[in-house]
């Protein structure tokens, strides 16, 4: 069964609209490998940064050149550069 059947089809353009502070994410890929693969739950966020706690420490991870698997219903994977935009203009964008 895929995201579509199950009624979660948009969910990947409201992820590039929501608020995700709060979110559980996975950085899935990263050009700057020590950071591929950190789980842990946004703290904060930039234009271009993500900050996400990992066990209690603040990792940056850039948004450009990363994809990130957030814990949504089906959990999606996004491209970086698809949410690099600063929060408030991100939010406003994806109207």
């Amino acid at each position: 069964m895929d995201a579509h059947s199950r009624g979660f089809e948009g969910w990947t353009v409201n992820l590039r609209k929501h608020e995700l502070i709060g979110l559980r994410v996975e950085v899935i890929g990263a050009s700057d490998p020590s950071q591929a693969h950190l789980e842990g739950r946004v703290v904060d966020e930039t234009r271009n940064m993500l900050i996400v706690d990992v066990r209690g420490e603040e990792k940056r991870i850039p948004k450009h050149g990363s994809r990130f698997r957030f814990a949504v219903p089906g959990g999606f994977e996004i491209d970086g550069d698809e949410i690099r935009y600063r929060p408030e203009d991100r939010v406003k964008k994806a109207r």
